[in-house]
């Protein structure tokens, strides 16, 4: 990311600061409400409000209704029971039976973190999830005991191949982070496409255009109204054009060739589905919109001293921020530092709700009863 306004959202002038614990003790309780484990709605609204902590504000608490509105559908089980299909030292596949996506990439990642804690790596891939909300959480919870953290997921189809228009690919983020020796960690928590879908639905919500070069539509045209954008993303009629942009004179084909690693990633070790079947399928006439995911944790002890790994990771970091600066440019940052700034500025400041999520919350508060809460909105 390289900003410490990850997304526009907090640029918006209908928007209030709520404190982080209130939001996140809301989305608990929006869960439990929806017969979800006490538990498990914790970690949903830890993995959630995590996000808008770090200023990505497309996947914090504008999510919920999302969920919300998938579990009363039915397309999500509140009840996530995970199934461990194959397992070996340093591997597992998991089956998340289409359960709720945090509570899901939470236990794989325990899990690899676990085999790599005794082996020195564990790999889990998984197969019937559902969205997880931010790659990046998951590679932090391997940062945060002493490891390297990688993360993958495959989504709905968004992304059309180098030279196509055709949506294909998802915008399969492809997560990675390691321990320094600085108050932050090396963290690159991205989709592998220019923009997500997430983002172009913060763009909607605040109701401004979006910028020049992210979308592609049927006829090879550009695209700026994000609320267009998301009625032909459902159409298949327009795409978000992947890392380096359209055709190859600017690389668009890295972007395009890192989606479709991820896809294998989270599709092909774990015999998933891919590619349009994650637009949905029905399965006992029930809709269900499944994905797959991969985390690896590297134990960094059984390759060097962690201490000495932090240290050389924290120079890396501070050689590249101490480098010859751009013209009119003050200062480098690198992945995973603005969302450090962010943390500590939103829990002293709070999160900002735009209007439009401000009904989607008094929605949920009114449909579940959840008057405990006195919003200012």
């Amino acid at each position: 990311m390289t900003s410490t306004k990850v997304d526009v959202i907090s640029d918006s002038k209908d928007a209030v600061y709520i404190d982080f614990i209130t939001l996140k003790n809301f989305i608990r309780d929006v869960f439990v409400g929806l017969n979800v484990k006490r538990d498990d709605a914790n970690i949903i609204a830890d993995v959630l409000i995590t996000s808008d902590l770090r200023g990505i504000d497309s996947h914090g608490i504008q999510r919920c209704k999302m969920y919300y509105d998938r579990i009363k559908e039915g397309i999500y089980n509140t009840d996530t029971k995970i199934k461990i299909v194959k397992k070996g030292p340093t591997t597992a596949v998991i089956d998340g039976g289409c359960g709720l996506g945090p509570i899901i990439g939470y236990k794989a990642m325990k899990l690899a973190i676990r085999k790599a804690k005794k082996y020195g790596l564990g790999a889990v891939a998984v197969r019937n999830s559902t969205h997880f909300g931010i790659a990046g959480y998951y590679s932090l919870m391997a940062i945060n005991e002493g490891m390297i953290g990688i993360t993958t997921t495959n989504a709905r189809p968004a992304v059309p191949p180098t030279f196509g228009v055709e949506p294909m690919l998802g915008t399969n983020p492809l997560t990675a982070g390691a321990p320094t020796d600085e108050n932050f960690p090396f963290l690159l928590d991205c989709a592998t496409s220019i923009i997500q879908r997430g983002k172009v639905e913060v763009y909607d919500r605040i109701h401004q255009p979006l910028p020049d070069g992210l979308i592609i539509t049927k006829n090879g045209r550009s695209q700026n109204d994000p609320h267009e954008t998301l009625k032909n993303l459902e159409e298949s009629t327009a795409a978000l054009l992947p890392l380096g942009g359209i055709g190859e004179d600017t690389s668009g084909y890295k972007g395009f060739g890192y989606a479709t690693f991820v896809e294998i990633l989270s599709s092909a070790l774990q015999d998933g589905i891919f590619l349009k079947d994650t637009a949905g399928t029905i399965e006992d006439g029930q809709k269900r919109l499944k994905v797959g995911h991969f985390f690896l944790a590297i134990n960094i002890n059984h390759f060097t001293p962690l201490r000495r790994f932090k240290r050389a990771t924290g120079t890396i970091m501070k050689n590249l921020r101490n480098s010859k600066k751009a013209p009119g440019k003050s200062r480098i940052y690198t992945a995973g530092e603005k969302e450090f700034f962010s943390e500590k500025e939103r829990k002293a400041q709070g999160i900002p709700i735009n209007r439009s999520i401000q009904e989607d919350i008094k929605t949920m508060q009114k449909e579940l009863k959840l008057f405990n809460y006195n919003f200012p909105f």
